[in-house]
């Protein structure tokens, strides 16, 4: 067994220096197909965190009225506390005094000038799932708002166009991944394609002296195996130069927030490398079934 391994990959290995050409070419398309697919799996996770970071800030917020007790205040926390909408210890409550000061903060030039507090005490609701927005809001004011309760705010308008915007996202993502793969799988063996009708003559023989499928099939599958490997690595390698140039001049752009970030890189990496030899093989065993009919 040991000794027919060692045939196989050294029949790859000669076929892979006899056919310089078809081997650069196998390799580049590689090098390309997964170096795009590095970019795009950066970009998109890092995307798809963005939006889910996002939808974790959509909340609802009551408004108490100015003469609303603390007794009512208590009633709509406890109502909300056991909606089957809301976040568990997704309920804060916003004093007057609190609301002044982050809106100091936040937008100093509308506070200038004020001689007392027009704000009013308040709930900010987080829902369970971005997607209950509607949900909580309307078991809020519907059939009628809670005593006490002035009005009830969900950023309808925001809160639908982040949840579009994130659903976007998310099947871009997923379809753009799908398509790529399946690009590299069809560029990969169309190049080794080239390779193999060069050495039909050779195959043939060997099938007609009894040789089996996957004794025919094994060196031309390690030969996509070594171009993909070959491939990966290099894109991995300009991934790295990229991140080391690139991302210093970006990530002042880009959002500041802990819990915002891309697949960790040599994860990554790990994913690339592991593709591009999954693709090699793959390319190269379904390019040479159609010459194994003899």
């Amino acid at each position: 067994m040991t000794g027919r391994f060692k045939l196989l990959v050294s029949e790859a290995w000669r076929s892979l220096g006899a056919n310089l050409s078809t081997t650069v070419a196998a390799t580049m398309t590689v090098l390309i197909g997964m170096f795009l697919l590095g970019l795009f799996i950066a970009l998109g996770t890092w995307t798809v965190s963005w939006s889910n970071h996002v939808k974790k800030e959509l909340v609802v917020k009551v408004y108490f009225t100015e003469n609303a007790s603390s007794v009512q205040k208590t009633n709509v926390a406890k109502m909300l506390g056991q909606s089957q909408y809301v976040k568990t210890g997704g309920i804060n409550y916003v004093s007057k005094a609190q609301a002044l000061k982050i809106m100091t903060r936040r937008y100093p030039e509308l506070v200038k000038g004020l001689t007392s507090n027009p704000l009013s005490d308040s709930l900010e609701v987080t829902p369970k799932h971005a997607e209950d927005v509607d949900k909580l809001y309307e078991s809020i004011v519907l059939p009628h708002k809670p005593p006490g309760v002035f009005k009830v705010v969900d950023g309808k308008q925001v809160s639908h166009r982040i949840l579009q915007v994130a659903h976007v996202i998310e099947a871009v993502f997923t379809i753009a991944t799908i398509v790529l793969l399946i690009a590299s799988i069809l560029l990969i063996a169309n190049t080794i394609r080239l390779s193999i009708f060069s050495r039909r003559r050779e195959i043939e023989v060997m099938k007609l002296v009894g040789a089996t499928n996957w004794f025919v099939r094994g060196p031309f599958m390690l030969e996509g195996l070594f171009c993909g490997l070959a491939g990966s690595i290099l894109a991995v390698l300009f991934l790295v130069i990229g991140k080391t140039v690139a991302l210093p001049s970006i990530l002042p752009h880009l959002s500041g927030d802990a819990d915002v970030k891309a697949l960790a890189f040599p994860l990554t990496a790990l994913i690339l490398v592991g593709m591009g030899i999954a693709l090699g093989a793959i390319g190269s065993g379904l390019t040479i079934r159609r010459f194994l009919r003899i």
